[in-house]
């Protein structure tokens, strides 16, 4: 009965929010008894925050404009600055990553199911276009393992379904067109926030699905197995390796060796580099170069071998590659291919994006920059418009190049040229070497590079400490990848996680707050030291543990309303305080609630049924109900005489403070259950009026929504005897009429203007003096927030105390002894 009494109070449609009369308007009179009330003190009125003024404020200013468009090319403002020492840095930085990143080039390309020098024009492309706009010094964009598998499940994919009609070089290099163009439109636009929809898990699962996909991808051509389709099922992709095992050739002493030998060179110069700290630069850089030396011993053993067999070689080799940018051109785009590729876009795109951001964001922690994520994407989506003109295909940043070109005393983005003259010399000049390339090594240098992106055992299991839901999540995104695809693992986890996200904050539980009278102890004791009425003492020196005696004045503080101060705590304690604190109501019909995580569309109706639930569990009706025939009475109301005896000792309802802490933006569904749950209060509060008080509502727009459904001031009925309560501070200080904006100008802070010390000065020697300054720091007081809106409160202490006030003043003292 009582919510039909709401909707016949709040609605005359169902979704329509029509307040009550009594609540429609804000009363007469406010302004002017504040007026009467804080005389000589000056009221505020709070204006409404009206649409005009947010478009203003939308619009863009020239300033706006002009810092924009400086934004776009991030090294207009260093490269003034660019002197020799920088040089000497780029240069060295940039000649060691240009030729570690040789070797992985070549290898990932074939990941894309490309041939070599695919993956030397995507590396060559994001060397030359990236300094121009990153914003960090230490990523290198070019072929990256999980971006080129995913590269060549999109030629599989459309060479499955359109066979013989697009070649692998045409489908990459339309691919990495579009995704260049969507990046940069990203970033133009600055929608860089939108990488944070992402959640960690399913990209932690994404990583270590991928790394172990592509280890098992490679582990046929690292035992020289040709039989196997790596593009199956990474399931599939073990059996049917382990069936083939009897066409291992010698491809595996190659493979199995390099991998063992690109190990030990990474675990033992770590080791050197932990017990000799003075040399760890030496050993670091070692380090970084032996994917090169591996690459360069293998090559030497292969042509050894094979300089007299190219065409029957004894194990598989990387073969003959033009020499040159021999794929310079204009990318192939037609309307076909690109309707083809769309369908593929979003888990590519998506994956480049974060492992660029994740990259820059955290090389730029480690040394102390800040960058920029819109554009960080479009530094990516430019160099992915044009890689596709030199006759590369998707790049995005590399972990494995750009730690090693931090590590190597990187100074500015401009080292990606220096990298850049490393590939133009191995494209014109080393292309007869790379002939004799084993395969298998380049296998085992991609296997040796991916281990490190796996999620360590240790991490996993953090994560099942940190959030067991999450760890679900993740297992399952792994085991998709496993038996399914990548694709369909990133899709189902990134579902989950927001699916887990949309729960939490519908189900989120609000906490009906207690209050406890605290009284801070500093450490040493000092903190204990006597009060009003017990009499003052005189602290002790010394670090000293407290005494009973201390303890018996607090106690005495406490009880007199000494020196104390009032926190709130929930009163179900599940919030992890000391149980045994004596925790207590604010005071007989008055509920304070606090929402945990924003109040919105998608928990309105929780919160609501919570509040509802607990306030006619715990307070009394205010009037008896009239007598009712049974067959009247709705088939969900119990009637009275099965109701609780214990109803007669509950408080009546009087006021509710709702703390907005965590609340920032109000719907219209979220007002609409607020004024309903008014509604039923209201009728269980009757003929009373239940006060409503809000805490911490900072946003002007949320408090005019609040005063349009009639919250945040008393109800009319209310004004009779109603009595204002106002926070009073100092008015700002005001310049002297004789300084014109010619002679002094201020210093502008936001909307505040503060004047400097000259004048302040001026006014106390005058004073001193005795003289009239002209100016002076103003005495006047006025309210801190607009009297119009007497129930939004600055914080939650406040408006427990206003509303406990107004309950007593209305209802007596004798209300508190229930």
């Amino acid at each position: 009965m009582a919510s039909a009494l709401a909707n016949r109070l709040t609605c005359k449609l169902p979704f329509h929010i029509e307040p009550s009369d009594r609540y429609a308007h804000v009363p007469k009179g406010l302004e002017s008894r504040a007026k009467d009330d804080i005389s000589p003190a000056e009221p505020y009125v709070e204006g409404e925050p009206t649409i005009a003024e947010w478009l203003r404020e939308c619009v863009p200013t020239k300033s706006d404009a002009t810092g924009y468009v400086r934004e776009l090319f991030p090294f207009v403002h260093w490269i003034r600055r660019y002197n020799l020492r920088w040089l000497l840095g780029d240069a060295m930085a940039g000649l060691t990553v240009g030729f570690v990143v040789v070797p992985q080039a070549m290898a990932y390309a074939f990941l894309a199911q490309l041939s070599p020098e695919y993956g030397l024009f995507t590396s060559f492309a994001g060397f030359a276009v990236y300094w121009i706009f990153g914003t960090s010094r230490d990523v290198v964009v070019g072929p990256t393992a999980v971006g080129s598998l995913l590269v060549g499940d999109v030629i599989t994919h459309i060479q499955a379904v359109r066979p013989g009609e697009y070649t692998g070089g045409d489908i990459a290099r339309a691919l990495t067109f579009v995704i260049g163009c969507v990046s940069v439109l990203i970033g133009l636009l600055r929608l860089g926030w939108i990488v944070d929809f992402i959640p960690y898990i399913p990209i932690s699962a994404f990583t270590t699905s991928a790394s172990i996909t592509i280890m098992l991808t490679q582990a046929p051509a690292t035992l020289g197995i040709t039989s196997v389709n790596t593009r199956d099922p990474p399931y599939l992709v073990v059996v049917n390796t382990l069936k083939s095992l009897g066409e291992t050739r010698i491809d595996a002493a190659i493979g199995l060796s390099c991998i063992v030998l690109l190990f030990f060179v990474r675990d033992g110069c770590a080791a050197m580099a932990s017990r000799q700290p003075q040399r760890k630069r030496m050993w670091d850089t070692i380090a970084s170069l032996r994917q090169v030396s591996a690459m360069v011993i293998y090559t030497l053993i292969s042509f050894l071998v094979n300089r007299n067999r190219r065409n029957d070689p004894e194990f598989h080799l990387v073969g003959d590659i033009q020499s040159g940018f021999s794929h310079a051109g204009v990318p192939r785009l037609s309307t076909d291919l690109i309707g083809l590729i769309f369908p593929e876009l979003p888990a590519l795109l998506i994956i480049l994006i974060i492992e660029h951001i994740a990259i820059a964001k955290s090389l730029g922690r480690l040394t102390g920059y800040k960058i920029c994520s819109s554009q960080e994407i479009l530094s990516q989506g430019a160099s992915n418009i044009v890689s596709p003109f030199l006759g590369g295909y998707a790049g995005t940043g590399s972990f494995g190049a750009s730690g090693v070109l931090s590590k190597a005393g990187v100074r500015t983005p401009v080292a990606g040229l220096f990298s850049a003259m490393v590939l133009v010399l191995a494209l014109y000049v080393l292309t007869g070497v790379f002939f004799f390339i084993p395969k298998a090594a380049l296998a085992a240098l991609i296997i040796h590079a991916v281990s490190n992106l796996m999620t360590s055992p240790r991490i996993v299991i953090k994560y099942g400490r940190l959030s067991p839901v999450e760890l679900l999540i993740w297992i399952v995104g792994v085991v998709l990848a496993f038996f399914q695809s990548l694709e369909i693992s990133m899709y189902v986890t990134i579902a989950l996680s927001l699916v887990l996200l949309l729960v939490r904050m519908s189900r989120s539980r609000g906490r009906f707050m207690g209050s406890v009278k605290v009284h801070d102890v500093r450490g040493g004791g000092s903190g204990a030291a006597g009060c009003g009425s017990c009499g003052e003492r005189s602290p002790r020196k010394g670090n000293y543990a407290l005494t009973e005696e201390d303890l018996q004045r607090v106690d005495c503080c406490l009880s007199a309303g000494k020196q104390q101060r009032r926190i709130f705590v929930p009163l179900d304690r599940r919030d992890g305080s000391n149980p045994k604190v004596e925790v207590n109501e604010v005071h007989p019909g008055v509920i304070v609630y606090r929402f945990p995580e924003g109040f919105n569309y998608t928990n309105h109706a929780h919160h609501v049924e919570d509040l509802q639930s607990y306030v006619l569990a715990n307070t009394r009706r205010t009037t008896e109900e009239q007598p009712m025939l049974p067959s009247d009475r709705l088939w969900c109301d119990s009637p009275p005489s099965e109701w609780s005896d214990d109803t007669e000792y509950l408080p009546n309802l009087r006021a509710i403070v709702l703390d907005f802490s965590s609340v920032n933006n109000l719907d219209i569904t979220a007002v609409q259950g607020l004024s309903h749950l008014r509604a039923t209060l209201d009728a269980h509060a009757a003929p009373d009026v239940v006060e409503w008080h809000f805490a911490c509502v900072q946003n002007r727009w949320t408090r005019r929504t609040l005063a349009i459904a009639g919250f945040g001031y008393p109800s009319e009925e209310a004004m009779k005897d109603w009595k204002g309560a106002y926070t009073l501070g100092p008015l700002e200080r005001r310049p002297p009429s004789r300084y014109t904006r010619s002679e002094k100008r201020p210093v502008s802070s936001g909307r505040t203007t503060l004047w400097g010390d000259e004048e302040r000065e001026e006014a106390e020697q005058a004073a001193a003096a005795g003289k009239s300054p002209g100016w002076s720091p103003s005495s006047r007081m006025g309210t801190v927030f607009g009297v119009n809106r007497p129930y939004f409160h600055s914080d939650l202490t406040e408006a427990v105390e206003v509303a406990v006030r107004n309950v007593q003043e209305r209802h007596g003292v004798e209300d508190t002894e229930v």
